[in-house]
C-alpha cells in the first residue's frame, strides 16, 4: 500500500528518471525548453511584493475556470499578488495571453522534495488554492508542513481518480487534510471526498458556469464566414486521438446527400494537426491545415483548425458542435463553452469530467449522446437540414448555460475568512507634490 513517507522516498531517487522525461517531453513539445527549470523549482520571475495567492490549475479547463474568480478577487480586494501554476505548455501560452499583470504564470515543479521545496522557498505563498483535483503528495505536504492554508476549489473527483484514491486510502486521507476546506462541484463529488477522508465540505457550485464564452477575432470570424458562405458546416471540437477517423466516417456519410459540406476539425492538442490531416488525406478526402495556411476552397472536404485559443472562433462560425473527448475513453470536454454560444451539441457517452452538466444540457433538449459514426452522422444530419430545430437546441443549450447565476458570489463567500486572514497589502505609493 503506498504511503506519503513511501512515495517521498520513491520520488527522491527518482531524479534521473525524471530528468529524462522531461527531456523526452521537451523533444515532442510538450515542454518549453526555455522554462524547463520552472519544472525543477526554479523560478523564471521574482516574487511580487505583498500577499501572494497561488492557484494551482492542472491544464487548460481547469486554469480557464478559475480565471473568473481571480478576477473577483482582484476586483474586492485590491492589492494581492498572484501565481497561477499549471502543467502544460497549451495551458502556458493560454495563461500569457489571459492572465492581468499582476499574476505570474509558472509551470508547477516535479513532484520531488527538493524542486518543490526550491518553489516554495522562492514564492512563499500566503495562501494556496487548488483547482478541481490534481493531487501532488509532495507539493502538498510540503504545503502544509510550511503551515500556508489551502483550499480545493471546483473539486471534483472522476470515477477513475476515486477507484484509484480507494487503492491508497491513508495516502489520500493525508493529503485532503492538507486543506483547510474543499468546494465541490456537486453533490456526487462531495461524497467521494466525504468517502476518502475529506474533512469540511461545502457546495457554492461548478466555477465552469461562471466563466465566459471562448473569445474571438472576430476580424478572423468574418474572414471564415466570407469563405464558408452558403455551404452547410459542422465542427468536431477538441477531438482525441481515433475520434477524427470517427468524424471523417460521418462526414462522408453527410456528404453524400449534402454537396459542398464542410467538417471542420478542432484537435484537443493542436500538435497533431499534421498527423490528423495526413490521416484524413490517406482516405481521399481533401483537407486543408489552418496552421500551415492552406486556404478553404470549394472542394475542401475538412479543414483542420489545429491553433491555439481559435475555439471561439469556430463555435461561432457553426452553430452544429460534436464535442470531443467522449467518443473515446477520456471522460469529455468543457461542453459550456459550445453551449454559451448557443450551439446544437452532439457529445459521445464518456462525459464522466461533466456528468452534471451533461444531464442538464439532455434534460433541456440541448443535446444528443451518440456512439459511432453512423450515430455521429445521424444526429449532425437533421442539425445541418433544419434551421428551425438547430436554433431550438441552440437556445435551450444557451439557457443552461447562464442558469447559475451567483456562483463567483457563493465561492468568494467561501473564501473570504481566508482572504480576511492575508497579510495587508502594502499601500500604493503617494506622488510627490510638485
Amino acid at each position: 500500500m503506498m504511503t506519503l513517507a513511501l512515495y517521498r522516498a520513491a520520488a527522491t531517487v527518482a531524479g534521473p528518471a525524471l530528468r529524462f522525461y522531461l527531456r523526452r517531453r521537451e523533444e515532442t513539445g510538450k515542454e518549453e525548453r526555455a522554462r524547463i527549470g520552472e519544472r525543477f523549482g526554479i523560478a523564471s520571475q521574482p516574487r511580487p511584493d505583498g500577499p501572494l495567492i497561488w492557484i494551482h490549475a492542472a491544464s487548460v479547463g481547469e486554469s480557464v475556470s478559475v480565471l473568473p474568480l481571480l478576477e473577483r478577487i482582484r476586483e474586492t480586494r485590491p492589492g494581492l499578488n498572484f501565481l497561477v501554476t499549471t502543467g502544460t505548455v497549451t495551458s502556458a501560452r493560454l495563461m500569457a495571453d489571459r492572465l492581468p499583470d499582476d499574476a505570474v504564470h509558472q509551470y508547477v515543479p516535479l513532484d520531488r522534495p527538493r524542486w518543490v521545496r526550491a518553489f516554495l522557498d522562492h514564492w512563499r505563498p500566503d495562501l494556496a488554492l487548488w483547482v478541481e483535483s490534481e493531487f501532488w503528495p509532495i507539493l502538498l505536504s510540503e504545503t502544509r508542513a510550511r503551515g500556508i492554508p489551502a483550499v480545493l476549489a471546483n473539486a471534483r473527483i472522476s470515477p477513475r481518480s476515486y477507484a484509484k484514491w480507494r487503492r491508497a486510502p491513508g495516502l489520500i486521507r493525508e493529503l485532503l487534510a492538507s486543506f483547510a476546506l474543499c468546494l465541490a462541484q456537486d453533490e456526487q463529488d462531495a461524497e467521494c471526498l466525504r468517502e476518502l477522508g475529506a474533512a469540511r465540505i461545502h457546495l457554492p457550485g461548478n466555477l465552469k458556469f461562471a466563466g465566459p464564452p471562448p473569445p474571438a477575432d472576430f476580424t478572423a470570424l468574418a474572414a471564415l464566414e466570407r469563405v464558408v458562405e452558403g455551404r452547410p458546416c459542422w465542427l468536431a471540437a477538441s477531438t482525441h486521438r481515433g475520434e477524427e477517423d470517427i468524424a471523417a466516417a460521418a462526414h462522408r456519410a453527410l456528404a453524400a446527400s449534402r454537396p459542398g459540406l464542410l467538417t471542420i476539425v478542432i484537435p484537443r492538442h493542436p500538435t497533431r494537426g499534421p498527423e490528423i490531416a495526413a490521416m484524413l488525406r490517406g482516405r481521399g478526402l481533401k483537407t486543408a491545415v489552418r496552421s500551415a495556411d492552406e486556404p478553404i476552397t470549394p472542394d475542401t472536404a475538412i479543414y483542420v483548425a489545429d491553433t491555439m485559443g481559435e475555439l471561439g472562433v469556430f463555435y461561432r462560425l457553426s452553430n452544429v458542435a460534436f464535442v470531443g473527448g467522449s467518443l473515446v475513453a477520456h471522460g469529455g470536454q468543457n461542453v459550456l463553452e459550445a453551449a454559451k454560444l448557443g450551439c446544437a451539441i452532439v457529445h459521445g457517452p464518456h462525459m464522466e469530467n461533466f456528468r452534471a452538466i451533461a444531464a442538464e444540457l439532455a434534460a433541456a433538449g440541448a443535446s444528443a449522446t451518440v456512439r459511432d459514426a453512423d450515430d455521429l452522422a445521424a444526429a449532425i444530419g437533421p442539425l445541418l437540414d433544419d434551421a428551425a430545430l438547430r436554433e431550438r437546441r441552440g437556445a435551450a443549450a444557451l439557457r443552461v448555460a447562464n442558469d447559475k447565476t451567483g456562483i463567483l458570489d457563493a465561492v468568494l463567500a467561501e473564501l473570504s475568512p481566508f482572504l480576511d486572514a492575508l497579510p495587508a497589502a502594502a499601500p500604493a505609493p503617494r506622488h510627490a507634490r510638485a
